[in-house]
């Protein structure tokens, strides 16, 4: 890329790559032009010129849209729009989106798609404890089940656990049918279902009959210490302080934790979240870090993140 006053010049590097990256009736060109309305963006052969005050930023976003194409990433509406919303943001979408974290039961690679969800992912790799705080879809329980499912296959730990609250929102406990794990089991599901994306059903049902993988609420962790075990606790916000205490003092040696959770979403009867205020209490010690995921790192319907994106600029103002 070379610079000149206002006008920048990307060289794409093949003829092959020319198709992906303007895409059908060059609608990916004309998407950029939409997010940069400064910038005006002309084909050349093999060369992009970019002229306007955002010309050198524009750039750069088409230098990160060739080298995903390079590394096999699909270019579709949403990558494109994630990829702007980065560069936007002065962060490298070419080093988020093909860092790959596993490849899940049915060849589906499992990588960050947002800055913060790779800020997560690398978060917990160094850290024995990480909190992931963030709103619903932002990916939070799932990518700490794949970096759990990772831990295992590498042989840093012995067997992951996976907990949650068992709190009660709307229905009681009493009055569901079947014996205590039947009553609670509606509350572990969405533990199995994000396990069943990392690990095929029955390669996964081996470990939990081995007890590899152990799913349970948390009031089952009482009196335990967990050593050589990957932990998520997950809705942690439906923890009460005591709950969160006791959990904390649980980790044994040779563990990982994360714990994740939605500040705007506490079911606990009296609103006594055990994450309330937590950062507050626990800033300051090594090995522990909280990683906080917003609007812009759901990964669901567009319409998820708008709702997101609505209630924050509420509950701020």
């Amino acid at each position: 890329m070379t610079s000149t006053d206002a006008l920048t010049r990307v060289v794409v590097p093949g003829q092959h790559l020319l198709a992906p990256l303007c895409g059908p009736r060059d609608v990916n060109v004309r998407s950029v032009e939409s997010a940069f309305p400064a910038a005006s963006i002309q084909m050349r052969g093999d060369e992009i010129l970019i002229r306007g005050p955002e010309s050198d930023r524009v750039g750069r976003l088409f230098e990160e849209l060739i080298a995903l194409i390079e590394r096999g990433q699909e270019l579709d509406d949403v990558t494109l729009g994630r990829v702007i919303q980065m560069v936007q943001a002065d962060e490298r979408p070419s080093e988020v989106l093909t860092h790959q974290v596993l490849r899940g039961s049915r060849g589906r690679h499992v990588r960050p798609k947002t800055a913060g969800q790779k800020r997560y992912v690398d978060a917990i790799e160094r850290n024995v404890i990480t909190f992931g705080i963030g709103p619903a879809g932002t990916g939070k329980s799932w990518l700490a089940m794949a970096m759990a499912v990772k831990a295992l296959q590498a042989k840093e730990v012995q067997r992951i656990i996976l907990t949650r609250p068992a709190v009660e929102a709307g229905e009681r406990l009493g009055f569901l049918p079947g014996d205590l794990m039947a009553k609670i089991d509606p509350y572990l599901r969405p533990l199995y279902d994000a396990l069943y994306d990392m690990i095929d059903t029955e390669g996964a049902q081996k470990l939990l009959e081995r007890g590899v993988v152990e799913v349970a609420p948390l009031a089952f962790m009482r009196g335990r210490t967990l050593n050589n075990s990957f932990i998520i606790l997950d809705e942690a916000q439906n923890t009460t302080p005591e709950q969160m205490k006791m959990f904390l003092t649980r980790i044994g040696f040779g563990s990982k934790v994360v714990v994740t959770g939605d500040a705007t979403q506490v079911d606990v009867p009296d609103g006594r979240s055990g994450l309330s205020g937590l950062q507050h209490v626990l800033d300051g010690i090594d090995g522990l870090e909280f990683v906080r995921l917003g609007a812009g790192d759901v990964v669901r319907h567009r319409i998820v993140a708008d709702i997101v994106a609505a209630y924050e600029e509420r509950t701020s103002s």
